[in-house]
């Protein structure tokens, strides 16, 4: 058993040294002011990875700053709306306090009673007094 897979694995040896590997051609870029720039320039791939840091650093600031904008608008929005419902609730007190000071006149209160069956007392009020009584201890 060890001798088969023995010779399967020299089989594929012989196979991968057979094999033409085929190589691709680089391909060249023109020989152009961006592309020395880019490549010999100031812009070259080792000065990109000691910038790659701080160019993360700038996209944090900015995500942050877009978030804290889109959180500013959504309180500001809030507000709104609460302000809106303030007045809103305003005007229903106002309303209702009107109408409860229309409903306690004199004339309101005695056309309510007369449903009830209670009359309007004709006579003036009367005071009454209590005479104190003097303790003898």
């Amino acid at each position: 058993m060890t001798n088969k897979l023995r010779s399967q694995i020299e089989e594929e040896e012989e196979l991968e040294r057979n094999l033409i590997v085929e190589e691709i051609p680089v391909k060249e870029y023109p020989d152009n002011f961006l592309t020395q720039f880019f490549t010999k320039g100031i812009f070259n791939s080792e000065a990109a990875t000691r910038a790659l840091p701080f160019v993360l650093f700038l996209v944090l600031l900015g995500m942050i700053y877009i978030g804290n904008r889109h959180l500013a608008e959504k309180n500001i929005r809030d507000i709104d709306k609460i302000t809106k419902e303030v007045k809103e609730l305003s005007w229903d007190y106002k309303t209702t306090k009107a109408e409860l000071a229309f409903k306690s006149t004199l004339t309101e209160v005695a056309k309510r009673a007369d449903t009830l069956g209670i009359k309007e007392s004709v006579q003036p009020p009367q005071k009454i007094t209590a005479e104190e009584v003097q303790d003898e201890h």
